[in-house]
């Protein structure tokens, strides 16, 4: 690793623009810089849910992924750099089928919530979505680096897997959706 901040504030912001590690500076608007904070955002719900008690092969796995995620954050930040590989998309496939493997079959639409992990995890889930459509944006300006937008989708799609995972509960079964239904009204005086 280079060398270390030794002072946080560095004052080469205050204009509204940010550096990359290339030494270039870009709006700090950019999508690119939007990109890199959805996916900080992303990294810290997923730290959040790390700090409740998960399945041990669960919590190795979105240790994992955010280390992944930090190499793709660092890939953003040097214009043409590229650590995602194909083999990070199947090692994510693997731990998705892996855990949707001991799920019943879904039947119908889960709501977010049920249990408190769980609700952290959809919170993960929704920033991947949210950093998904940014990467798409980003990538119709110029190219993400290599296989940066396969691994969101995908990760989405197995954060919403671990969000069942965490949402099993006797305490607290899975909120379901429940279509065209009419709600209650609050009791009279």
């Amino acid at each position: 690793m280079g060398h270390r901040l030794t002072r946080i504030y560095t004052r080469t912001g205050d204009e509204g623009t940010t550096g990359l590690a290339d030494g270039s500076r870009i709006e700090k608007d950019a999508p690119r810089i939007a990109l890199m904070g959805d996916l900080d955002e992303l990294n810290s719900r997923i730290g959040l849910v790390l700090t409740e008690s998960i399945p041990e092969d669960l919590a190795r796995c979105l240790g994992e992924i955010q280390q992944l995620l930090f190499d793709l954050g660092g890939d953003l930040s040097i214009p043409g750099r590229s650590t995602i590989k194909e083999s990070h998309i199947l090692w994510l496939e693997a731990w998705l089928d892996h855990f949707n493997d001991r799920l019943p079959p879904l039947k119908e639409f889960i709501l977010p919530g049920g249990t408190r992990v769980a609700a952290y995890g959809h919170l993960a889930r929704t920033s991947c979505r949210q950093a998904e459509r940014v990467a798409v944006t980003l990538n119709r300006l110029e190219p993400l680096p290599n296989y940066g937008l396969e691994f969101l989708n995908r990760l989405s799609d197995f954060l919403f897997v671990a969000c069942r995972i965490l949402g099993e509960s006797d305490e607290a079964p899975p909120l379901h959706w429940e279509p065209a239904r009419n709600p209650s009204l609050p009791p009279r005086d």
